[in-house]
């Protein structure tokens, strides 16, 4: 024989006379996300050419080399700016080099071109600039310590140790 179920009905009635449960506390508003700092845009016409004319002609042959027109037109792509800058000792990031690129679409990155006078502006910008990181740098640098929960902190013990092993 199969065991009786329970009678609801009873607790329903005396439940629906209980005093409702209080809602439930709204969550917390996510902390914002600070406010970067407003890159000012580049400006080719404003920088100064400090280089001696012997580094200009070394700069020269470098760009050369990735000039793939036609006729040797001492032109290159967008695209090959990043790639012009770093074979000639610099290390800008991504974010750096579409910066002062104006920042293109990304189509435009394989069509535009540009000549070695719009790139030796971007050249001296670049080299003055290279010990700063941006803002974006570094908040992904310490994201790489709040592994955890993702909610902004760094685990102390384990950035000590991270420190102190490298």
């Amino acid at each position: 024989m199969a065991p009786k179920k329970p009678d609801f009905k009873k607790d329903d009635k005396a439940a629906s006379k209980a005093a409702p449960a209080p809602a439930p506390a709204p969550a917390p508003a996510p902390a914002p996300e600070p406010e970067r700092p407003k890159e000012p845009e580049f400006d080719g016409s404003k920088i100064k050419i400090e280089f001696t004319p012997e580094q200009i002609e070394e700069f020269k042959e470098a760009f050369m080399l990735f000039d793939r027109t036609p006729k040797c037109e001492m032109k290159i792509t967008y695209g090959q700016c990043g790639d012009v800058l770093r074979a000639l000792g610099q290390n800008p990031t991504q974010a750096e080099v579409l910066r002062v690129l104006g920042r293109p679409k990304q189509e435009e990155l394989n069509t535009k071109m540009m000549d070695f006078d719009t790139f030796l502006p971007m050249l001296q910008h670049i080299s003055k600039n290279k010990d700063t990181g941006t803002y974006e740098d570094f908040v992904e640098g310490l994201r790489v310590f709040d592994k955890e929960d993702s909610n902004g902190c760094i685990n102390y013990e384990a950035f000590v140790k991270h420190i102190m092993a490298s």
